[in-house]
Protein backbone atom coordinates (compact mmCIF):
# COMPACT_ATOMS: atom_id res chain seq x y z
CA UNK A 1 0.00 0.00 0.00
CA UNK A 2 1.02 3.41 -1.08
CA UNK A 3 0.92 6.17 1.77
CA UNK A 4 0.14 8.48 -0.73
CA UNK A 5 -3.30 9.98 -1.14
CA UNK A 6 -5.54 8.36 -3.81
CA UNK A 7 -8.48 10.75 -4.08
CA UNK A 8 -9.24 13.21 -5.98
CA UNK A 9 -8.24 16.34 -3.90
CA UNK A 10 -4.50 14.25 -3.52
CA UNK A 11 -3.66 14.11 -6.95
CA UNK A 12 -4.59 17.86 -7.50
CA UNK A 13 -2.18 18.42 -4.93
CA UNK A 14 0.26 16.37 -6.31
CA UNK A 15 -0.40 17.68 -9.41
CA UNK A 16 0.13 21.61 -8.23
CA UNK A 17 3.85 20.50 -6.28
CA UNK A 18 4.40 19.10 -10.07
CA UNK A 19 4.06 22.64 -11.68
CA UNK A 20 5.33 24.33 -8.89
CA UNK A 21 8.54 22.36 -9.06
CA UNK A 22 8.74 22.45 -13.13
CA UNK A 23 6.96 25.46 -14.51
CA UNK A 24 5.77 24.85 -18.10
CA UNK A 25 6.71 28.05 -19.27
CA UNK A 26 10.45 27.83 -17.69
CA UNK A 27 11.05 23.52 -18.50
CA UNK A 28 11.17 22.20 -21.53
CA UNK A 29 8.91 20.17 -23.20
CA UNK A 30 10.99 17.04 -22.66
CA UNK A 31 11.83 17.82 -18.88
CA UNK A 32 8.42 18.46 -17.83
CA UNK A 33 7.18 14.51 -19.24
CA UNK A 34 10.08 13.08 -17.65
CA UNK A 35 9.14 14.81 -14.34
CA UNK A 36 5.83 13.68 -14.39
CA UNK A 37 6.56 10.44 -15.22
CA UNK A 38 9.06 10.24 -11.98
CA UNK A 39 5.73 12.13 -9.70
CA UNK A 40 3.87 9.31 -10.60
CA UNK A 41 1.03 11.38 -12.85
CA UNK A 42 2.11 9.53 -16.31
CA UNK A 43 -0.56 7.12 -15.92
CA UNK A 44 -1.84 7.26 -12.71
CA UNK A 45 -3.15 3.66 -12.39
CA UNK A 46 0.33 2.48 -13.10
CA UNK A 47 2.66 0.55 -10.02
CA UNK A 48 4.88 3.39 -8.03
CA UNK A 49 7.68 3.83 -9.77
CA UNK A 50 6.70 3.48 -13.32
CA UNK A 51 4.76 6.10 -13.81
CA UNK A 52 1.77 5.75 -11.49
CA UNK A 53 0.74 5.60 -8.28
CA UNK A 54 -1.45 2.94 -7.89
CA UNK A 55 -4.72 4.96 -8.08
CA UNK A 56 -8.14 4.11 -9.82
CA UNK A 57 -8.07 4.52 -13.47
CA UNK A 58 -10.90 7.14 -13.37
CA UNK A 59 -8.86 9.45 -11.78
CA UNK A 60 -6.53 9.87 -14.52
CA UNK A 61 -8.62 12.43 -16.02
CA UNK A 62 -8.18 14.76 -12.56
CA UNK A 63 -4.58 15.29 -13.30
CA UNK A 64 -5.11 15.31 -17.42
CA UNK A 65 -7.20 18.54 -16.85
CA UNK A 66 -5.35 20.13 -13.97
CA UNK A 67 -2.07 19.74 -15.92
CA UNK A 68 -4.25 21.03 -19.75
CA UNK A 69 -5.31 23.89 -17.53
CA UNK A 70 -1.65 25.19 -16.74
CA UNK A 71 -0.58 25.03 -19.93
CA UNK A 72 1.77 21.94 -19.90
CA UNK A 73 2.74 20.31 -22.49
CA UNK A 74 1.82 16.84 -23.23
CA UNK A 75 3.51 13.45 -24.35
CA UNK A 76 1.69 13.80 -28.15
CA UNK A 77 -0.50 10.55 -27.62
CA UNK A 78 -1.26 10.21 -31.65
CA UNK A 79 2.01 10.07 -32.57
CA UNK A 80 2.92 7.74 -29.87
CA UNK A 81 -0.15 5.63 -29.92
CA UNK A 82 1.24 2.01 -30.40
CA UNK A 83 3.51 2.16 -27.88
CA UNK A 84 0.87 3.61 -25.28
CA UNK A 85 -1.89 1.59 -26.23
CA UNK A 86 -0.56 -1.71 -27.19
CA UNK A 87 3.39 -1.63 -25.62
CA UNK A 88 2.74 -0.44 -22.53
CA UNK A 89 0.18 -2.76 -20.97
CA UNK A 90 1.83 -5.60 -22.24
CA UNK A 91 5.23 -5.16 -21.26
CA UNK A 92 3.19 -4.28 -17.89
CA UNK A 93 1.33 -7.56 -17.21
CA UNK A 94 4.06 -9.93 -18.20
CA UNK A 95 7.60 -8.03 -18.54
CA UNK A 96 10.37 -8.67 -15.77
CA UNK A 97 11.03 -5.66 -13.55
CA UNK A 98 13.93 -4.68 -15.40
CA UNK A 99 12.24 -4.78 -18.96
CA UNK A 100 9.61 -2.19 -16.91
CA UNK A 101 11.78 -0.10 -15.82
CA UNK A 102 13.67 -0.35 -19.24
CA UNK A 103 10.93 0.64 -21.96
CA UNK A 104 8.44 2.56 -20.15
CA UNK A 105 9.39 5.81 -19.43
CA UNK A 106 10.90 6.33 -22.44
CA UNK A 107 7.70 4.84 -24.04
CA UNK A 108 5.23 7.78 -22.43
CA UNK A 109 7.94 10.45 -23.23
CA UNK A 110 7.67 9.61 -26.46
CA UNK A 111 11.83 9.49 -26.48
CA UNK A 112 11.36 5.80 -28.00
CA UNK A 113 8.43 4.97 -30.90
CA UNK A 114 7.32 1.31 -30.80
CA UNK A 115 5.66 -0.14 -33.87
CA UNK A 116 3.89 -3.63 -34.19
CA UNK A 117 5.08 -6.84 -35.81
CA UNK A 118 2.41 -8.99 -35.88
CA UNK A 119 0.39 -9.83 -39.51
CA UNK A 120 2.46 -10.87 -42.07
CA UNK A 121 1.36 -11.29 -46.15
CA UNK A 122 0.43 -15.17 -45.44
CA UNK A 123 -1.02 -14.78 -41.53
CA UNK A 124 -3.58 -11.60 -41.06
CA UNK A 125 -6.70 -12.53 -40.21
CA UNK A 126 -5.60 -15.91 -39.21
CA UNK A 127 -2.76 -14.51 -37.29
CA UNK A 128 -1.68 -17.81 -35.22
CA UNK A 129 -0.65 -19.12 -38.76
CA UNK A 130 2.78 -16.79 -38.47
CA UNK A 131 5.66 -18.20 -39.75
CA UNK A 132 8.28 -15.89 -39.06
CA UNK A 133 10.54 -18.19 -37.35
CA UNK A 134 12.79 -17.64 -34.08
CA UNK A 135 15.63 -20.28 -33.70
CA UNK A 136 17.66 -20.14 -30.03
CA UNK A 137 21.32 -19.78 -30.62
CA UNK A 138 22.84 -19.91 -27.03
CA UNK A 139 21.62 -16.56 -24.97
CA UNK A 140 19.89 -15.03 -28.59
CA UNK A 141 16.81 -15.81 -30.63
CA UNK A 142 17.71 -15.65 -34.75
CA UNK A 143 14.59 -14.09 -36.27
CA UNK A 144 13.65 -14.75 -39.76
CA UNK A 145 10.43 -13.81 -41.65
CA UNK A 146 8.58 -10.56 -43.16
CA UNK A 147 5.60 -8.41 -41.67
CA UNK A 148 2.92 -6.51 -43.10
CA UNK A 149 1.07 -3.19 -42.58
CA UNK A 150 2.99 -2.34 -39.60
CA UNK A 151 2.79 1.56 -38.98
CA UNK A 152 5.57 3.64 -38.03
CA UNK A 153 7.98 0.74 -38.67
CA UNK A 154 9.95 3.88 -40.05
CA UNK A 155 9.71 6.26 -36.90
CA UNK A 156 10.12 3.20 -34.58
CA UNK A 157 13.27 2.03 -32.23
CA UNK A 158 11.19 -1.00 -31.14
CA UNK A 159 8.89 -3.28 -31.83
CA UNK A 160 6.58 -5.90 -30.41
CA UNK A 161 6.93 -8.80 -32.30
CA UNK A 162 5.63 -12.41 -32.06
CA UNK A 163 7.30 -15.15 -34.11
CA UNK A 164 6.92 -19.06 -34.12
CA UNK A 165 9.25 -20.83 -31.83
CA UNK A 166 8.25 -24.42 -32.62
CA UNK A 167 6.28 -25.18 -35.47
CA UNK A 168 6.08 -28.74 -34.12
CA UNK A 169 2.69 -27.93 -32.33
CA UNK A 170 -0.75 -26.14 -33.01
CA UNK A 171 -0.09 -23.04 -34.33
CA UNK A 172 -1.22 -20.96 -31.16
CA UNK A 173 0.63 -23.19 -28.84
CA UNK A 174 4.23 -22.52 -30.47
CA UNK A 175 4.38 -18.83 -30.25
CA UNK A 176 6.70 -16.20 -28.66
CA UNK A 177 6.80 -12.57 -27.90
CA UNK A 178 9.49 -10.27 -28.40
CA UNK A 179 10.60 -6.92 -27.95
CA UNK A 180 12.66 -6.25 -31.55
CA UNK A 181 15.52 -3.64 -31.60
CA UNK A 182 14.56 -1.66 -35.07
CA UNK A 183 17.83 -0.57 -35.36
CA UNK A 184 19.39 -3.99 -35.33
CA UNK A 185 21.00 -5.56 -38.32
CA UNK A 186 19.07 -7.67 -40.67
CA UNK A 187 16.05 -5.44 -39.71
CA UNK A 188 14.65 -3.84 -43.72
CA UNK A 189 11.72 -0.90 -43.38
CA UNK A 190 10.26 -0.79 -47.30
CA UNK A 191 7.09 1.81 -47.21
CA UNK A 192 3.80 0.21 -48.48
CA UNK A 193 1.88 2.90 -50.71
CA UNK A 194 -1.85 2.79 -49.82
CA UNK A 195 -5.11 4.00 -52.00
CA UNK A 196 -4.70 7.43 -50.40
CA UNK A 197 -1.07 7.45 -52.11
CA UNK A 198 0.90 7.82 -48.74
CA UNK A 199 3.10 5.57 -47.13
CA UNK A 200 1.83 5.55 -43.32
CA UNK A 201 2.64 1.40 -43.40
CA UNK A 202 5.33 -0.83 -44.23
CA UNK A 203 6.30 -4.10 -44.80
CA UNK A 204 9.16 -5.54 -42.53
CA UNK A 205 11.54 -7.91 -43.40
CA UNK A 206 14.01 -9.44 -40.52
CA UNK A 207 16.84 -11.24 -42.34
CA UNK A 208 18.81 -13.32 -39.08
CA UNK A 209 17.94 -10.53 -36.99
CA UNK A 210 19.48 -11.47 -32.81
CA UNK A 211 17.21 -10.89 -30.28
CA UNK A 212 18.81 -11.71 -26.98
CA UNK A 213 16.61 -13.69 -24.56
CA UNK A 214 16.56 -10.82 -21.81
CA UNK A 215 14.02 -9.07 -24.71
CA UNK A 216 11.54 -12.28 -24.35
CA UNK A 217 8.30 -11.35 -23.08
CA UNK A 218 6.86 -13.95 -21.32
CA UNK A 219 7.53 -17.52 -21.60
CA UNK A 220 8.35 -19.64 -24.46
CA UNK A 221 6.00 -20.76 -26.37
CA UNK A 222 3.30 -18.44 -24.24
CA UNK A 223 2.99 -15.68 -26.92
CA UNK A 224 -0.02 -16.06 -28.50
CA UNK A 225 -1.73 -15.58 -24.66
CA UNK A 226 1.39 -12.32 -24.15
CA UNK A 227 -0.40 -11.14 -27.90
CA UNK A 228 -3.98 -11.25 -26.97
CA UNK A 229 -3.35 -8.66 -24.41
CA UNK A 230 -1.83 -6.47 -26.87
CA UNK A 231 -4.87 -7.08 -29.50
CA UNK A 232 -7.27 -6.52 -26.76
CA UNK A 233 -6.19 -3.05 -25.86
CA UNK A 234 -5.54 -1.98 -28.95
CA UNK A 235 -9.36 -2.29 -30.31
CA UNK A 236 -9.83 -0.47 -27.29
CA UNK A 237 -7.21 1.88 -28.02
CA UNK A 238 -8.74 2.12 -31.94
CA UNK A 239 -12.55 1.95 -30.88
CA UNK A 240 -12.54 3.84 -27.51
CA UNK A 241 -11.22 7.13 -27.64
CA UNK A 242 -12.32 9.39 -25.89
CA UNK A 243 -14.13 12.04 -28.09
CA UNK A 244 -16.05 15.36 -27.81
CA UNK A 245 -19.78 15.39 -28.55
CA UNK A 246 -19.42 15.74 -32.59
CA UNK A 247 -15.72 14.61 -32.51
CA UNK A 248 -14.36 12.24 -34.85
CA UNK A 249 -15.22 11.92 -38.42
CA UNK A 250 -18.97 13.16 -37.78
CA UNK A 251 -17.81 16.66 -37.41
CA UNK A 252 -16.81 17.96 -40.62
CA UNK A 253 -19.69 16.47 -42.40
CA UNK A 254 -22.16 18.62 -39.45
CA UNK A 255 -20.34 21.90 -40.28
CA UNK A 256 -20.52 21.29 -43.87
CA UNK A 257 -24.35 20.64 -43.72
CA UNK A 258 -24.25 23.55 -41.31
CA UNK A 259 -22.28 25.98 -43.43
CA UNK A 260 -23.75 24.71 -47.04
CA UNK A 261 -27.59 25.23 -47.10
CA UNK A 262 -28.09 24.59 -50.51
CA UNK A 263 -26.06 20.86 -50.53
CA UNK A 264 -29.11 19.66 -48.47
CA UNK A 265 -31.52 17.22 -49.13
CA UNK A 266 -34.38 15.50 -47.23
CA UNK A 267 -32.83 11.81 -47.77
CA UNK A 268 -29.42 13.04 -47.10
CA UNK A 269 -30.46 14.91 -44.20
CA UNK A 270 -32.39 11.72 -42.70
CA UNK A 271 -29.37 9.72 -43.01
CA UNK A 272 -27.07 12.38 -41.39
CA UNK A 273 -29.44 12.36 -38.64
CA UNK A 274 -29.03 8.80 -38.45
CA UNK A 275 -25.09 8.59 -38.13
CA UNK A 276 -25.26 11.64 -35.74
CA UNK A 277 -27.11 9.68 -33.53
CA UNK A 278 -24.92 6.39 -33.92
CA UNK A 279 -21.84 8.33 -33.67
CA UNK A 280 -23.22 9.83 -30.39
CA UNK A 281 -24.55 6.38 -28.76
CA UNK A 282 -20.88 5.06 -29.78
CA UNK A 283 -19.05 7.98 -28.07
CA UNK A 284 -20.95 7.03 -24.82
CA UNK A 285 -20.55 3.30 -24.85
CA UNK A 286 -16.44 3.97 -25.55
CA UNK A 287 -17.46 6.21 -22.50
CA UNK A 288 -19.25 3.04 -20.77
CA UNK A 289 -16.17 0.95 -21.87
CA UNK A 290 -13.26 2.92 -20.23
CA UNK A 291 -15.40 2.95 -16.85
CA UNK A 292 -15.43 -1.23 -17.48
CA UNK A 293 -11.50 -0.66 -17.80
CA UNK A 294 -11.15 1.11 -14.98
CA UNK A 295 -11.96 -2.54 -12.74
CA UNK A 296 -9.52 -4.15 -15.13
CA UNK A 297 -8.08 -5.62 -17.67
CA UNK A 298 -9.61 -4.90 -21.50
CA UNK A 299 -12.14 -8.02 -22.62
CA UNK A 300 -13.79 -8.91 -25.47
CA UNK A 301 -15.57 -5.82 -25.36
CA UNK A 302 -13.33 -3.85 -27.28
CA UNK A 303 -14.05 -5.73 -30.53
CA UNK A 304 -17.37 -4.63 -30.41
CA UNK A 305 -16.49 -0.66 -30.03
CA UNK A 306 -13.56 -1.34 -33.00
CA UNK A 307 -16.33 -2.96 -35.41
CA UNK A 308 -18.82 0.16 -34.83
CA UNK A 309 -15.59 2.83 -35.21
CA UNK A 310 -14.92 0.97 -38.69
CA UNK A 311 -18.71 0.94 -39.90
CA UNK A 312 -19.29 4.47 -38.86
CA UNK A 313 -16.10 6.04 -40.39
CA UNK A 314 -16.99 4.61 -43.73
CA UNK A 315 -21.04 5.21 -43.53
CA UNK A 316 -20.12 8.55 -42.73
CA UNK A 317 -16.73 9.34 -44.74
CA UNK A 318 -19.68 7.95 -48.06
CA UNK A 319 -22.14 10.37 -46.83
CA UNK A 320 -19.70 13.30 -46.92
CA UNK A 321 -18.50 12.70 -50.35
CA UNK A 322 -22.50 12.75 -51.37
CA UNK A 323 -23.12 15.72 -49.70
CA UNK A 324 -19.94 17.65 -51.18
CA UNK A 325 -20.94 16.44 -54.74
CA UNK A 326 -18.52 16.77 -57.76
CA UNK A 327 -16.05 18.66 -55.04
CA UNK A 328 -16.74 15.90 -52.57
CA UNK A 329 -14.19 13.53 -54.58
CA UNK A 330 -11.43 16.15 -54.89
CA UNK A 331 -7.85 15.49 -53.12
CA UNK A 332 -5.33 17.55 -53.96
CA UNK A 333 -2.79 15.67 -51.68
CA UNK A 334 -2.07 12.81 -53.26
CA UNK A 335 1.71 12.71 -52.86
CA UNK A 336 4.22 9.83 -51.52
CA UNK A 337 4.40 11.35 -47.73
CA UNK A 338 5.62 9.32 -45.09
CA UNK A 339 3.34 11.11 -42.15
CA UNK A 340 4.04 10.14 -38.53
CA UNK A 341 0.42 9.77 -37.84
CA UNK A 342 -3.00 9.44 -39.07
CA UNK A 343 -5.17 12.45 -38.85
CA UNK A 344 -8.98 12.10 -40.52
CA UNK A 345 -10.30 15.72 -39.54
CA UNK A 346 -7.79 17.93 -40.68
CA UNK A 347 -7.89 16.61 -44.44
CA UNK A 348 -9.87 16.75 -47.09
CA UNK A 349 -13.59 14.41 -47.91
CA UNK A 350 -11.66 12.58 -50.62
CA UNK A 351 -8.96 11.52 -48.35
CA UNK A 352 -11.34 10.39 -45.41
CA UNK A 353 -13.16 8.30 -47.79
CA UNK A 354 -10.42 6.36 -48.68
CA UNK A 355 -8.68 5.73 -45.85
CA UNK A 356 -12.12 5.03 -43.87
CA UNK A 357 -11.75 1.94 -45.87
CA UNK A 358 -8.86 0.77 -43.99
CA UNK A 359 -10.69 0.84 -40.95
CA UNK A 360 -12.36 -2.85 -41.10
CA UNK A 361 -8.71 -4.38 -41.75
CA UNK A 362 -6.78 -2.71 -39.17
CA UNK A 363 -6.68 -3.71 -35.62
CA UNK A 364 -8.35 -6.75 -36.66
CA UNK A 365 -10.52 -7.58 -39.79
CA UNK A 366 -14.07 -6.85 -39.02
CA UNK A 367 -14.73 -10.32 -40.02
CA UNK A 368 -13.13 -11.80 -37.26
CA UNK A 369 -13.91 -9.39 -34.85
CA UNK A 370 -18.06 -10.38 -35.30
CA UNK A 371 -16.58 -14.10 -34.42
CA UNK A 372 -15.26 -12.82 -31.67
CA UNK A 373 -17.84 -11.22 -30.20
CA UNK A 374 -20.52 -13.34 -31.21
CA UNK A 375 -18.95 -16.07 -29.63
CA UNK A 376 -17.45 -14.39 -26.20
CA UNK A 377 -19.92 -11.86 -25.96
CA UNK A 378 -23.24 -13.52 -26.97
CA UNK A 379 -21.94 -17.12 -26.12
CA UNK A 380 -22.81 -18.51 -30.09
CA UNK A 381 -21.15 -21.43 -30.82
CA UNK A 382 -17.94 -21.43 -32.23
CA UNK A 383 -17.54 -22.17 -36.10
CA UNK A 384 -15.49 -25.56 -36.53
CA UNK A 385 -11.83 -25.63 -36.54
CA UNK A 386 -10.72 -28.56 -38.41
CA UNK A 387 -6.52 -26.96 -37.80
CA UNK A 388 -6.95 -26.23 -34.19
CA UNK A 389 -5.30 -29.80 -32.85
CA UNK A 390 -2.91 -29.97 -36.29
CA UNK A 391 0.80 -29.03 -35.83
CA UNK A 392 1.98 -25.73 -37.19
CA UNK A 393 4.38 -27.68 -39.86
CA UNK A 394 1.51 -29.79 -40.89
CA UNK A 395 -1.10 -27.39 -41.92
CA UNK A 396 -2.05 -26.51 -45.83
CA UNK A 397 -0.27 -23.12 -46.90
Amino acid sequence: MTDRPLDAAGLRRRTAELLAAHPPAETSRLDFLRARFDAGLAWVHYPEGLGGLGAPRSLQAVVDAELEAAGAPDNDPRRIGIGLGMAAPTILRFGTDEQKRRYLKPLWTGEEVWCQLFSEPGAGSDLAALGTRAVRDGDDWVVNGQKVWTSSAHLARWAILIARTDPDVPKHQGITYFICDMTDPGVEVRPLRQITGEAEFNEVFLTDVRIPDARRLGEVGDGWRVAQTTLMNERVSIGGMRLPREGGMIGPVARTWRERPELRTHDLHQRLLKLWVEAEVARFTGERLRQQLAAGQPGPEGSTAKLTFARLNQEISGLEVELRGAEGLLYDDWTMRRPELVDFTGRDAGYRYLRAKGNSIEGGTSEVLLNIVAERVLGLPPEPRTDKDVAWKDLAR
